[in-house]
């Protein structure tokens, strides 16, 4: 049996923000498995869902780089040791280098200036992770770098017609939509793009919580359907509340209000939300 430490606690505490006591018994009947903790904890009432972005985070900052047009763009997560230096203007000057260098040639062999920065800031750096996105047909790429550099999205967004891009009111939908996946943190466009792993490991949560203990066969399953339902409006892009309407429509129904007042088609095709410290922590 895996030893539960101290430190394996706090991190389950942050996690769900259960207490001590039912962090520790949970760990301990889990072997230290921090995922089944959390699902035991969930089950048991006493723990809420929790994001891999809220584990502890080590410093850095996200970067990105769009070509004119905004046909292609890259971003970009760049890790150093300190949250001073993540801040600093030689570091974040590093980030976007890294950034234009990955969309301009995107198998670069970044070694050298990695280990160049690393002499210049006197940190150890890691360039953890990118993504490039280049448009198929019409459509622009966008992306959205939040406040701090903590945060960063990249979006594709097609349309059925050339001119359609070059609209302002497209625009604004596309620089809606990355504002709305900083700030929502959707896991996939649509329910058919999430892993049935995550649809299955959801249902059994909800399923085994002592909330349905003792619950006739009928009305369980209407009930795990139901909060299947409110799942997938938390973490699919396109069933969440839009946030700049307060929810009032979701974010497929203003997408159809400004694809019909374009007389177009406009489709979500993918998208990357980064925030700095995932990648090392999952």
């Amino acid at each position: 049996m895996a030893e539960v430490t101290t430190a394996m606690i706090a991190k389950l505490r942050e996690m769900t923000n259960a207490g001590m006591m039912d962090c520790k018994k949970a760990l301990v009947e889990t072997q230290g498995n921090l995922d089944a903790a959390v699902d035991l904890l969930r089950k048991r009432g006493v723990a809420t869902a929790a994001h891999k972005s809220a584990r502890d985070a080590r410093e850095g900052a996200i970067a990105q780089c769009l070509v004119p047009g905004a046909r292609a763009g890259v971003l970009v997560e760049v890790n150093c040791e300190t949250d001073f230096v993540a801040k600093n203007e030689l570091f974040r000057a590093f980030a976007d280098q890294v950034a234009r260098t990955l969309l301009e040639q995107p198998g670069a062999d970044l070694e050298t200036l990695r280990t160049d920065a690393v002499s210049r800031i006197r940190e150890n750096i890691k360039i953890a992770r990118h993504q490039r996105f280049e448009v198929q047909g019409h459509g622009l790429v966008a992306a959205y770098i939040h406040t701090g550099a903590k945060v960063g999205v990249l979006v594709e967004v097609g349309s059925g017609q050339e001119a359609t891009a070059a609209h302002p009111d497209f625009k604004q939908v596309v620089k809606d939509i990355t504002l709305q996946i900083a700030a929502a943190s959707p896991l996939a466009v649509t329910r058919e793009q999430l892993d049935p792993a995550a649809i299955a490991r959801e249902r059994d949560v909800v399923a085994n919580s002592d909330l349905m203990k003792n619950k006739p066969a009928p009305a369980l399953a209407k009930i795990v359907e139901g909060r299947l339902e409110k799942y997938f409006q938390t973490v699919c892009l396109l069933d969440q509340g839009f946030v700049k309407r307060n929810s009032e429509i979701t974010v497929r129904d203003h997408v159809a209000g400004v694809a019909k007042q374009l007389g177009d088609e406009i489709t979500v095709r993918r998208f990357v939300r980064f925030q700095v410290g995932e990648a090392l922590a999952a």
